[in-house]
């Protein structure tokens, strides 16, 4: 905690209102941190509360969202800014199964929002804080895939017990997984625990387990989905099947797209061959 009362980053959901913080966790999912500060900025800007986004369609939320990927947490983050202002008086709840009562929020963003916006005590497990603690208490590279109940109880033991340390304890712990404890080539000449970690101690052994192997984009449905949403944002009409063909040149996964994109709720389809984001 030392450490990051001198290296913490000035990033602005830190300092902004509860909905700030929500609308930054949304965004940071697997998204780096550099291409969402422009994105949160624009967003707080223009929806600045809740009922704002509430008020505004899920295709301009769309259109909003822009390259920032993974455009379905758009659409929950629209669907929770309806249950806000609906069902919370226009305020993110500062309860924990409240907040999981959200479209898109699960049991880490929950969390997190607990401590980031209300300063509550809430064990955060993202993926840098789970390798920080991988390495530094049990001596090994990686967190397994998914959180057991044994790394539960183990943070649980490990944060803070007041309110305002554990909250600070989690956005340090972050912080510290994400600039210096990365995943590959971690600083470790930068490391204040350097001298108890437990990893270290052991001669900093590779993991066990096999490589995740990184999907490539290029290519990809993902990427195939990506341009063919990218046709109906840029147009305000609807959108005509021969624009949508000429986004995308294979037809079978150009099919195997659209119709992803209309079971997420993504793309309307509509009558002669037409196309349009939701409403």
């Amino acid at each position: 905690m030392r450490w990051y009362d001198v290296n913490e980053r000035p990033l602005p959901w830190r300092s902004s209102t509860p909905w700030g913080v929500l609308v930054s966790e949304f965004m940071l999912q697997q998204t780096p941190v550099d291409r969402v500060l422009p994105r949160w900025q624009e967003w707080i800007e223009r929806w600045p509360t809740p009922p704002d986004l509430a008020a505004a369609s899920v295709a301009d939320a769309l259109r909003a969202w822009g390259r920032l990927g993974y455009p379905r947490r758009a659409l929950r983050l629209h669907q929770s800014s309806v249950v806000i202002a609906e069902r919370f008086d226009g305020e993110v709840p500062a309860d924990a199964s409240a907040l999981r009562q959200l479209p898109g929020v699960g049991d880490y963003t929950a969390a997190a929002v607990m401590a980031f916006a209300f300063g509550r005590r809430s064990v955060v497990l993202d993926t840098n804080v789970r390798r920080v603690l991988a390495r530094a208490v049990e001596g090994i590279d990686q967190a397994p895939p998914h959180i057991t109940s044994a790394e539960r109880a183990r943070a649980a033991v490990l944060w803070p017990s007041s309110h305002a340390r554990s909250a600070r304890w989690s956005a340090a712990v972050m912080e510290f997984g994400a600039v210096v404890c990365t995943a590959r080539r971690p600083r470790c000449g930068a490391c204040p625990v350097r001298p108890d970690c437990a990893w270290t101690a052991a001669g900093q052994p590779a993991s066990e387990a096999p490589a995740r192997r990184q999907t490539e984009y290029a290519g990809s449905d993902r990427q195939a989905r990506g341009s063919l949403l990218a046709v109906l944002r840029a147009s305000t009409d609807p959108v005509p099947m021969s624009a949508i063909e000429a986004a995308w040149p294979d037809p079978t996964q150009r099919d195997r797209a659209l119709a992803a994109l209309v079971a997420d709720g993504l793309v309307v389809p509509l009558s002669r061959r037409r196309y349009s984001l939701p409403c």
